[in-house]
């Protein structure tokens, strides 16, 4: 695992952020998303809705996170890797129900624990609102992230939807878990 940590974001991350996601999306996405919608996909644009997000969150249930990385040689150097966005499960989910957004890490940094301490990060913020069950949408040709999700305890529920992309059909799969403690 690699030096890191989560941290909530703050409205100066929406930049980085906005820059890991496109290029996240790019990267990872670019066989099943069309060129048409990456190539649309304005960076300025992006970080705005970021900063809305951080500065102005829509609920209480709302945040975002970053995981940042540090050099192991000079712990002073930082880089922000990856991010979370969570909130509330949607309308028709159990209403004690959280949900992710999106969860991305930039592919080089991939496979250092950064998603795993994200997802951490979320699973805490929702317990401390007495949320018991927790909901993600994975593009069904994710592999990567279907895994990871799958390796942290998720499981896919039955539930699909397509989502229309310039006209193209991209299907996700819904993932829950159980996040009520144990202890």
């Amino acid at each position: 695992m690699a030096l890191g940590y989560v941290r909530p974001a703050r409205v100066s991350d929406a930049e980085e952020i906005a820059r890991i996601q496109l290029t996240t999306w790019r990267t990872a996405f670019s066989g099943f998303i069309p060129t048409s919608v990456m190539d649309g996909l304005d960076a300025a644009w992006v970080a705005t809705r970021w900063e809305e997000a951080c500065a102005s969150p829509p609920s209480p249930l709302y945040r975002v996170f970053v995981a940042v990385e540090q050099d192991e040689s000079d712990r002073s150097r930082l880089w922000t890797v990856g991010f979370a966005a969570v909130g509330a499960g949607e309308e028709d989910d159990d209403p004690a129900a959280g949900a992710v957004t999106e969860l991305l890490v930039e592919p080089r940094f991939a496979r250092r624990g950064h998603g795993s301490r994200l997802l951490s990060a979320a699973v805490a913020h929702w317990q401390e609102h007495r949320l018991a069950t927790a909901y993600a949408w994975s593009f069904t040709r994710d592999a990567a992230s279907l895994n990871f999700y799958r390796s942290a305890g998720w499981d896919t529920d039955g539930t699909r939807r397509s989502l229309d992309m310039d006209g193209t059909p991209v299907s996700q799969l819904r993932l829950h878990t159980d996040i009520t403690d144990s202890d």
